[in-house]
């Protein structure tokens, strides 16, 4: 029996481990990846990332992270990982391969067409090119006339270029927080938040959060079941980010209401003069090699259920935040979701095949 051909448009972390799976269930797994390097986005983060899981918890399956299990990979160490993954899988992988359309067939495949010209065909497809491209600015009055210089976290690398300067890191979350805390050592920092930043600490009587994450099994509950324990954005803290805040080294404050020529204007309608904003709003997918299929909304998001899509018999998505669960866009769960993923697909090419 011919083996089923899986097209899988990026080679970071999530479209590894969709070829992982199909390759798993004896599929023919194609990694079309845009760049010269399986290894996502990691390369891009800033240079002083580091994982918020331990190497123990951020393992693939079968494939352990070297180093001690209870330390905390840096950005570097994760790349190296990713490079390792994709090397040991052993599956087809196409570097310098952008797709800029997917198209459907009679038979019920798509064929992805790449920016050079070529084209590759199979029998389901799933989109893992992730949303890092495609960083969220929310839009704030007076934004085309500030002077300052204003750029989404995806672009920040270091602090020294900031050093003595006035610095607004727009957020509540995780890499605000961080990014935030390291400016904080040689600029003056506030954070502008929506909601008052949320600390989680990273050690829970002896054990890191992960640890009893797993425990628990809360890793594995669907976003609306955490939301019930859970306000807002946790933000994972081994006790600096709290002190940080609570010295006023780091300060929070509601959100800005607008931007001036050389600033900002906070809610109580004072302005202040402000050298630079980094928003560290979150990202969005970004998928328009689909728009062809009727795969997207009015927005450009993927229509789906729980990374199926619901327009498109087919065709699947992985790296979405919170797809099925609360790690779902993470190292230590994505795999998970591509079993799923990659199952209903099975599940549908076989109603196809016996209908």
């Amino acid at each position: 029996m011919k083996r089923a051909r899986l097209v899988i448009v990026g080679g970071g972390q999530s479209g590894l481990a969709a070829a992982r799976a199909g390759r798993d269930r004896g599929w023919e797994p194609i990694v079309l990846e845009a760049g010269p390097e399986p290894i996502g986005s990691w390369p891009d983060y800033y240079d002083s990332l580091r994982l918020f899981s331990p190497r123990q918890f951020s393992s693939f399956p079968g494939y352990d992270f070297p180093g001690p299990a209870d330390s905390y990979p840096a950005r570097d160490e994760v790349v190296d990982y990713v490079r390792g993954y994709a090397s040991w899988l052993g599956v087809d992988i196409r570097t310098r391969s952008r797709v800029t359309n997917v198209t459907s067939d009679r038979a019920g495949g798509f064929t992805a067409h790449l920016a050079d010209g070529a084209a590759v065909s199979g029998d389901v497809l799933i989109a893992a090119s992730g949303s890092f491209g495609n960083p969220y600015i929310p839009p704030v009055a007076g934004g085309e006339e500030f002077g300052g210089q204003v750029l989404p976290v995806a672009e920040y690398r270091s602090p020294e270029s900031f050093a003595g300067k006035r610095v607004v890191v727009v957020g509540a979350g995780n890499s605000a927080v961080q990014v935030g805390h390291e400016l904080a050592q040689v600029a003056e920092v506030s954070l502008a938040v929506r909601d008052r930043v949320r600390l989680v600490s990273q050690l829970v009587a002896g054990r890191d959060l992960h640890w009893w994450l797993r425990l628990t099994r809360a890793d594995l509950l669907p976003p609306w079941a955490l939301d019930r324990f859970v306000t807002g954005t946790p933000v994972i803290d081994a006790g600096r980010y709290q002190q940080a805040l609570h010295c006023g080294q780091l300060d929070q404050r509601r959100m800005f209401t607008a931007f001036t020529r050389d600033g900002v204007v906070w809610p109580d309608g004072t302005p202040e003069r402000v050298d630079a904003v980094i928003f560290a709003t979150g990202y969005r997918p970004h998928l328009p090699y689909l728009g062809s299929l009727g795969a997207l909304d009015t927005d450009g998001a993927p229509r789906h259920r729980h990374g199926i899509s619901t327009s498109a018999p087919g065709l699947g998505f992985l790296g979405l935040e919170f797809q099925r669960t609360f790690s779902s866009n993470t190292l230590r769960g994505v795999h998970r979701d591509a079993g799923f993923v990659v199952g209903a697909l099975a599940h549908q090419r076989r109603k196809v095949a016996v209908g």
